[in-house]
Parts: C-alpha cells; sequence; structure tokens
C-alpha cells in the first residue's frame, strides 16, 4: 500500500455550524484553520442600537461637527469652539449640554476633565452610517486616478502590488490588496500511462488552468488500472468542490476500481492539494511606515505592533461565500468592531472590485478611527470601479455603504 493513503481523508474539513450569538458574542475572537473571523453584518452595528432612539437631530449635527473637526485637529472639540465655528446656531451652554448627553448616550467621551470630547467607536459608527457626506472627486482629482491607475495596469508582472502601492500614495494610509477566486473545481483528469512504475496526473481546473504531478510507483502497475482510474475519477470527481471530495467518494473509487494499491488516494491527494492551493487568495500590503504620520501613533510601542502585525500577515477572514458581492461596495470595520486585537484602536475601509476570470478583489486600507472616511471612501470606490472597468466585465459598478472587511497577508511592506 502506498504510503499517504489516509491523506486525502485528512485534508477534509468539517463545517461548525454557529449557534445563534448575541451581539456582544459577535465581537469575540474565533478561528478557523488559524484565521481569525469576523461574525455577521448586524453585529458590527449592535452597539448603541437601544440609544439610537434618543438622538435628535440636533444631537446628530453636534456629533457630525464633533467628527468633522476631531478629524480635521485631532485634538479634542469645545462646545466653545463648536459654537463659534460649527455654525449650529446654538449657544455655547446648548452645545455643553447637548455634549454631555452624548458623552452619556456613548457617542462621545471626555480624555480629561478640563478638555473636549473626541468620538468614540459608536459614534464612528453613527457618523458613517447616517451622518457623513458622500464625496465625490474634482475633475482633476478623477483624471489623475485615472492616469495613475492605468500606469499601474502597465506593470502587469505586478498588478496586486501596484495596486496596493497606489491606493496607499493615495489615501497616506497603509493599504491592501487582495484577489480572491470563486470556488475551483475540475474540469477534466487526465492519468497518462508513461512505464510500470511511473504515470502523470494532468488536471485542468475550471478557469482552465492546467495542473500536473509526475508519480513514481513502488510497484508495477498496469495500464488498464490507470485507465480505468482516469475514467472513474472523470464520472466522479468533476465539476466539485475541495469540500466535497469526502473519505466515503475516495473509499467508493478505490473499490470501483479494486484498487489496493492506494494509487486512488494519491490521485485524490493531489486533487485536494490543487483546489486548496487554486482557493488560496493572492495579497500585498503596502505603505505599513504611513502610520507614523498620524498623530494617533506617536507612541512607538503602539506604532509598532500594528505595523508588525501588518507586516507579520494579520488576518481577517473574507466574507462567507456568496456575500463577496457588488463591485465597489463600501465597507467599514471601525475600532473594536475588527476582531485582532491589533485593530482595536483603527479602522479599515475596503471595497470590491471585479478582478476578470471568475475572480473578486478586495483594495482597503487601514488607519486610525479618526480617518477622513468620506475622502477614503470616495477614493476607493473610484479605484474599485476604475479596476472592475479594466479588469473585469468592463460596466461600472454599483456604489454602496456597508459595514464589513477583510484585510490579508502582507507580502509587501513597500511605500
Amino acid at each position: 500500500m502506498i504510503s499517504g493513503e489516509n491523506s486525502a481523508a485528512g485534508r477534509i474539513r468539517d463545517k461548525n455550524v454557529n449557534s445563534e450569538k448575541t451581539p456582544a458574542d459577535c465581537l469575540t475572537e474565533r478561528k478557523e484553520n488559524g484565521i481569525l473571523a469576523l461574525e455577521k453584518r448586524e453585529c458590527q452595528q449592535s452597539c448603541g442600537v437601544s440609544a439610537k432612539m434618543g438622538i435628535s437631530d440636533r444631537k446628530k449635527k453636534i456629533l457630525a461637527a464633533v467628527v468633522d473637526e476631531y478629524i480635521r485637529t485631532a485634538e479634542p472639540v469645545g462646545s466653545k469652539h463648536l459654537a463659534e465655528s460649527a455654525g449650529l446656531g446654538c449657544s455655547s451652554a446648548t452645545i455643553r449640554n447637548e455634549l454631555a448627553e452624548l458623552v452619556a448616550l456613548g457617542y462621545l467621551e471626555q480624555p480629561h476633565t478640563s478638555a473636549g470630547r473626541v468620538p468614540t467607536p459608536m459614534g464612528y459608527r453613527m457618523y458613517v452610517n447616517e451622518l457623513m457626506e458622500k464625496q465625490k472627486l474634482s475633475l482633476e482629482e478623477t483624471e489623475d486616478l485615472n492616469r495613475r491607475l492605468n500606469l499601474k495596469l502597465q506593470e502587469l508582472d505586478d498588478t496586486i502590488g501596484s495596486i496596493s502601492r497606489l491606493a496607499s500614495q493615495l489615501t497616506d494610509y497603509p493599504a491592501l490588496a487582495l484577489t480572491t477566486a470563486c470556488p475551483t473545481t475540475v474540469k477534466r483528469v487526465d492519468l497518462i500511462y508513461v512505464d510500470a512504475n511511473t504515470f502523470i496526473i494532468v488536471l485542468m481546473l475550471s478557469g482552465n488552468s492546467v495542473k500536473s504531478k509526475l508519480v513514481h510507483l513502488p510497484v508495477s502497475v498496469d495500464q488498464a488500472m490507470v485507465q480505468k482510474l482516469c475514467a472513474l475519477f472523470n464520472s466522479g470527481f468533476t465539476g466539485i468542490t475541495e469540500e466535497q471530495i469526502t473519505p466515503l467518494l475516495v473509499h467508493s473509487t478505490e473499490r470501483a476500481a479494486d484498487d489496493s494499491m492506494g494509487l486512488t488516494s494519491v490521485i485524490a491527494a493531489f486533487l485536494i492539494e490543487t483546489l486548496s492551493e487554486a482557493g488560496t487568495p493572492e495579497a500585498f500590503i503596502s505603505g505599513e511606515n504611513r502610520l507614523l504620520n498620524q498623530p494617533e501613533f506617536r507612541d512607538p510601542d503602539k506604532a509598532h505592533r500594528l505595523m508588525a502585525y501588518l507586516s507579520g500577515g494579520g488576518y481577517v477572514l473574507p466574507p462567507a461565500e456568496g456575500e463577496l458581492q457588488g463591485d465597489s461596495e463600501i465597507r467599514v470595520l471601525i475600532g473594536p468592531e475588527n476582531v485582532a486585537e491589533e485593530l482595536r484602536d483603527s479602522s479599515v475601509v475596503i471595497a470590491t472590485y471585479d478582478a476578470g476570470d471568475n475572480t473578486k478583489g478586495l483594495i482597503g486600507v487601514v488607519g486610525p478611527t479618526r480617518m477622513d472616511y468620506s475622502t477614503v471612501a470616495a477614493k476607493l470606490r473610484f479605484l474599485a470601479a476604475g479596476l472592475s472597468r479594466r479588469l473585469g466585465s468592463g460596466e461600472a459598478p454599483p456604489e454602496g455603504l456597508h459595514n464589513k472587511l477583510i484585510l490579508k497577508k502582507n507580502e509587501d511592506s513597500e511605500s
């Protein structure tokens, strides 16, 4: 019997079905195959839902003014300054009272007794979901982005890395680029008999790529057995995903072929390995050093922790199959909505695009919670739309604003 007969069965992963969770449970960390995972979108908006009932229009205007000013200055915002510069039509005393209520509701916090207020993650979430003005790029910005995108896409040997670097340059934040293929299947299996101790496995995948492997056998096998196995694999293993290649399917094929030498397991193991590799995203992160430009990361230890996490390969699991859709859709995670501890003081904004060949791509940035969300979203939306037109179906993608993030392994720390 050839060693590794059980390797195919060993690669089969059981799916865990999570029971219903509370909103608090949704922000806890869980691991699947070493990858951090984020729970469903509703959980990201769960904090403060009950408090929204008591938010008046005036409070919303004051909250928006505080967030806008804090994004601009990175300094706590006081009632006197808002009364003088925000055009709210309220007295300083009225604004002071409203600020105190916003603190009590959890939308703002006061770093020190004598200081002004700063937004909390819940305040940023309200701002992103309801208060932020959607920014449009100027004609000059649009022309500049188009020019730079065209130049980057000419670098065909490093498209994903180029997209990551361009996004970092445009936003002045660390940026990521990721491609993730739709589930891959085997389209056709060929087993080429070479001699009594050697044959070649050739797989054509659903994306029309071809993978092959030369197999050396410690025992002799005749050509009829190889041909029988080829027919059985084409009838039973084509058009199915990696997860559908079960021990039962492997064992039934082995019995049908009357295979006592373990050839079936060797071939099945190569199919599983090939499908697993085909489904692995290609990812790059650029511009980690840009964090040092932000006041929030003047603390060397804090900056180092996040930069090391990004450079070392931090993970947030992509959305479940079927949920990653809607080209150029903007998704946002704010502060503690991130599962990874290293990202709890940061925000991430990400957009999806059509990368062609049945593949979805993602671009995004990581920065402080005091991020200019409107500007970042506008640039990422435009960049994703441009990539979809050039790499994908050629159609301008729809716009949207939702709350989910993907972050994947770093292979490029160039700013």
